[in-house]
């Protein structure tokens, strides 16, 4: 028996070695120009086709020998992975070492194994944020940016590739009358970086400067050609505008937590041209009054993809930009996160490359996930007193001055230290503002209040934060420690005799049901309403069932229910990860 054991062994090797030779042979074939000579095609073809049919013999003697050599016990999940690994090479030829993921089904009514693999050999591609450059970022843009982030968490979190892009407004004519007035402001801003605190204002001093002087609009007009011509100095130009916006964002998005890669309009600048092309080429094109225009069926309002001065519009850039994340990004999942007033612009673009013929939806997942306006305590609007638009900056300072003065009401500076004071902070500012919005259903509008979010009762990130620094602080008070509590997952018995243990078991279970749902219809507060009937189940459960005894006398512990610390912990666990999807950073003490 060892005899012929060293003997399949031994075939085994040499067998697959000379895989690996032929698999040389067959790389090396595919080049011919490497060989010195020059065969005719068809000989190399006729060659490196026995060499594949040879490569092949031998991957199924090869298996045959291996399957021989298992012992009678079968291992039904490497099974499974040489199924689902033969169908994922099938579907996906020109992929290299795809993921492979074959675990026991957590859920029993869905089957006894899973086969994850799918999400992660997918990409998503994710538009949010998106500013415009010389503007800033208001709260407007507030929705977008968290929606957007916690949409990224999620499939990230689901095993997806995501990438996250950020369309920025950094092309148009409105350069020519910031490059003009750049001109006049700083002329040497060739050689000396020119001083631009406020671009907001530089922007409105322009902008007064195009409505009112001819001659300022005119050379404003002669900038925009040149800077599209690639003029070095007005590309240096700007590329110094570009920059000034780019430094206050990144400001927003390191308060936020955002992560985020830029995609400007300029990138699918040089695009534009073949786009028109193509639907022109496809017969797709009529001429109106001088402009370039494409029907969708369905939809009244044409796309304008060139203007009779021979320029390019948003929907040009938009064209560009699906083509590219569906042939280019290879994405198979595009998420378009933009207010609701652009739905039909969406529908109407992704409507035009179904019709050109890049993507079909029965394949790949084209979505706006459309979202309502900010609105003032009035019910109107959200702007400031002077009627301006609210500044995100200018909200997010507010919010950390009215969490201090939340947390100081609480006394919470006499018991923390000044470093736990600030990340309380932080966390309570941030949270609240991300948690007052992920709560609502993004198709609506919805009142922005921080008397409201600040609560610490009801359905609010303040309570949220709270009750999960009270239930990380119950192991911590019974001097479990987590290599305790890991060593008690290992070797406790769950015993779940009271209903409410019942009750806050189940809740746990349902958390892949929840982020499930949520892949599929995009509506974060379904998560936000989970955390807050988990939080209330706990604490249901927590008043009925001691987790931790103590002498009411000398307060000494006498009784620690281990499989109840596990519940507690478990909780903890569910909304930590619920809480990082959300972009929300718990602390340890609050």
């Amino acid at each position: 028996m060892e005899a012929r054991v060293a003997q399949s062994a031994a075939r085994l090797a040499r067998q697959e070695n000379e895989i690996k030779l032929l698999t040389a042979e067959i790389e090396r074939l595919k080049n011919f120009g490497c060989l010195g000579v020059s065969p005719s095609l068809e000989g190399l073809r006729d060659e490196n086709a026995k060499l594949k049919y040879r490569l092949n013999f031998l991957k199924k003697s090869l298996q045959e020998e291996r399957n021989k050599s298992t012992k009678s016990m079968i291992n039904i999940n490497s099974c499974l992975q040489e199924i689902f690994g033969a169908a994922i090479q099938a579907a996906y030829p020109d992929l290299e070492n795809p993921p492979l993921v074959v675990t026991p089904s957590q859920q029993p009514k869905f089957g006894d194994y899973q086969c994850n693999s799918a999400m992660g050999i997918s990409q998503v591609v994710v538009d949010f944020s998106s500013p415009n450059i010389a503007k800033e970022m208001h709260v407007g843009h507030l929705r977008s940016t968290i929606i957007g982030e916690s949409m990224c968490r999620l499939f990230e979190f689901a095993g997806y590739d995501v990438l996250r892009l950020n369309h920025l407004g950094d092309w148009g004519t409105q350069f020519g009358m910031l490059i003009a007035h750049l001109q006049d402001k700083f002329p040497d801003y060739l050689t000396v970086s020119p001083p631009i605190g406020d671009l907001q204002a530089f922007y409105k001093e322009s902008k007064r400067r195009f409505d009112t002087e001819e001659e300022f609009k005119k050379r404003a007009y002669q900038c925009v050609v040149l800077l599209q011509s690639k003029n070095p100095d007005f590309i240096k130009a700007w590329n110094l505008i570009c920059d000034v916006s780019r430094r206050e964002f990144q400001k927003i998005y390191n308060c936020l937590d955002i992560t985020i890669i830029e995609r400007g309009e300029s990138f699918y600048h040089e695009m534009m041209k073949d786009i028109v092309k193509e639907f022109e080429d496809k017969g797709f094109v009529q001429v109106d009054d001088g402009r370039k225009v494409v029907f969708v069926p369905g939809f009244p309002v044409p796309l304008t993809i060139m203007k009779s001065d021979g320029g390019y519009t948003y929907d040009t850039s938009d064209l560009a930009a699906l083509k590219h994340r569906l042939c280019e990004e290879k994405g198979d999942i595009l998420i378009y996160v933009v207010d609701s007033g652009q739905s039909v612009h969406f529908q109407t673009v992704f409507a035009a490359g179904q019709m050109i013929g890049w993507y079909d939806p029965k394949v790949t997942r084209v979505a706006h996930a459309a979202f309502g306006v900010v609105l003032g305590e009035d019910k109107k609007k959200f702007k400031t007193r002077s009627g301006d638009t609210v500044r995100l900056i200018d909200l997010l300072e507010e919010g950390l001055k009215r969490a201090m003065d939340k947390l100081k009401d609480k006394e919470r500076d006499k018991v923390l230290t000044p470093e736990e004071l600030k990340a309380a902070q932080t966390s309570v500012a941030f949270g609240c503002i991300k948690y007052a919005d992920l709560s609502h259903n993004r198709l609506n509008d919805y009142v922005f209040s921080f008397d409201k979010m600040l609560d610490d009762r009801g359905n609010t990130a303040a309570y949220l934060l709270y009750a999960f620094t009270r239930i990380r602080a119950i192991a911590r008070l019974a001097n479990i420690d987590e290599q305790m509590l890991r060593k008690a997952a290992r070797e406790e018995v769950l015993v779940l005799d009271h209903e409410k243990e019942w009750k806050l078991g189940k809740c746990i279970l349902r958390f892949p049901e929840i982020l499930q749902k949520i892949l599929e219809d995009l509506l974060l507060h379904t998560l936000c309403d989970y955390l807050y009937e988990l939080a209330t189940t706990f604490t249901e459960f927590y008043d009925s069932c001691y987790c931790v005894e103590k002498d009411r006398q000398t307060g000494q512990i006498v009784k620690v229910n281990m499989w109840r610390l596990l519940l507690c912990e478990a909780t903890a666990t569910v909304m930590a990860k619920g809480f990082d999807i959300l972009g929300i950073k718990p602390v340890e003490r609050m």
